[in-house]
């Protein structure tokens, strides 16, 4: 008997992976793309489960995966259709809370490796945080190894229970199909005046409109930069529960705020910009500020989370909820060109640092190795 590996030598039967994503924000689906990539390259058999729309988005079958659409519902049918996926696996992966906790019950009574990666905290209050916690328990109590995009999730993941938590290596998502053709200097004038930014700052927020993104502080926040002049204009891109509040608010204290809805075209949003704002209460390995570096966009967000440990000092950076702070910062910024250029200069380093796409599938696929070696055939 002779052990085998992932890459599957002489023709020996290779190393079958079943990819899980629940409904999947970007940095997470971003993520699993790259990583099928990279692990069907290196002999990996890879099977995404995803709801139909995530493969139309992020085109797992178009990086050699095989996709098998589960929704993100916990219900039985969806469980019994995770778990014929898994049938044949030789380890399970799974990306978020909700996608992990799917897993577990599809894997009850199997002995089959589970790992789980957390890419963000889930965002519950009252009795749904209480639940949340009792769904991390579950997961990490039955994980065999629990990846955290930042040091604050790792530490969580050990207070919850895991056995085994580490820090995960995550490339930077790759910049949408159009970014990767369109020029950024002849789409800047075009979106600026799309957007009615011509001949003033723009300032961008991209994000889910919900509680925990701060967007009630940034609101505060534009009422100071009435008195500028020109008055900048803020933009918010995205969708969410709290939309008809923010826009009754922008109409009744007429603050330079629009939104604009989801955008497929975040990349080129951020070229136009001249600051990028985050104004959460809680952030991981944002996507949005890997973003904003990689384009060179001075950013101003709050020190919460993994943002510290994400931009080192290429960014501005203010307490959560303080919005005189982030007034003040962006006011700084736009009367500093050098501040700016200082900034994008130090982003560009700070990027340098992350890691590539390359040594988050080597990462990954050492871990795999630890949890299926060794693999014997007669």
């Amino acid at each position: 008997m002779t052990p085998v590996s992932s890459h599957a030598p002489h023709g020996q039967s290779s190393l079958r992976t079943v990819q899980v994503l629940g409904g999947g924000n970007a940095g997470s689906s971003a993520h699993v793309r790259s990583l099928a990539s990279g692990l069907v390259a290196r002999g990996v058999r890879v099977t995404v489960c995803a709801p139909v729309e995530a493969d139309h988005r992020y085109d797992f079958t178009g990086a050699g995966a095989d996709h098998v659409h589960v929704p993100r519902s916990s219900d039985p049918a969806s469980v019994a259709a995770l778990r014929a996926a898994c049938a044949d696996a030789d380890l399970v992966h799974a990306h978020g809370l909700h996608a992990s906790f799917r897993a577990v019950l599809a894997l009850s009574g199997r002995r089959t490796p589970l790992v789980v990666t957390w890419h963000d905290r889930a965002h519950a209050e009252g009795a749904r945080a209480h639940l949340v916690r009792l769904l991390e328990r579950r997961v990490v109590k039955a994980a065999s190894v629990v990846l955290g995009t930042t040091s604050a999730l790792v530490d969580r993941a050990r207070r919850t229970g895991a056995r085994d938590a580490r820090l995960a290596a995550v490339a930077m998502p790759a910049p949408g199909r159009a970014a990767e053709h369109d020029d950024p200097d002849r789409l800047r004038p075009k979106i600026r005046a799309e957007l009615g930014a011509t001949g003033r700052p723009l300032l961008i927020a991209v994000g889910s409109l919900e509680r925990h993104r701060g967007y009630d502080v940034l609101l505060d926040a534009s009422r100071a930069w009435l008195r500028l002049d020109p008055v900048p204009l803020v933009v918010i891109a995205g969708e969410g529960v709290l939309r008809a509040d923010l826009q009754r608010r922008i109409e009744d204290e007429e603050l330079p705020v629009r939104l604009i809805g989801r955008r497929d075209d975040v990349s080129e949003l951020l070229a136009a910009a001249d600051v990028a704002l985050m104004p959460s209460s809680w952030e991981s390995r944002s996507v949005l500020a890997q973003e904003a570096l990689h384009a060179r966009v001075p950013l101003v967000a709050t020190e919460v989370g993994g943002v510290p440990e994400l931009v080192g000092d290429a960014a501005e950076l203010v307490p959560y909820g303080d919005a005189k702070a982030l007034a003040d910062a962006v006011v700084r910024l736009l009367g500093d060109p050098e501040r700016r250029e200082l900034l994008r200069e130090r982003g560009a380093r700070q990027t340098a640092t992350w890691p590539t796409e390359d040594e988050t599938v080597a990462q990954v696929l050492s871990v795999y190795d630890e949890l299926t070696q060794p693999r014997f055939v007669i």
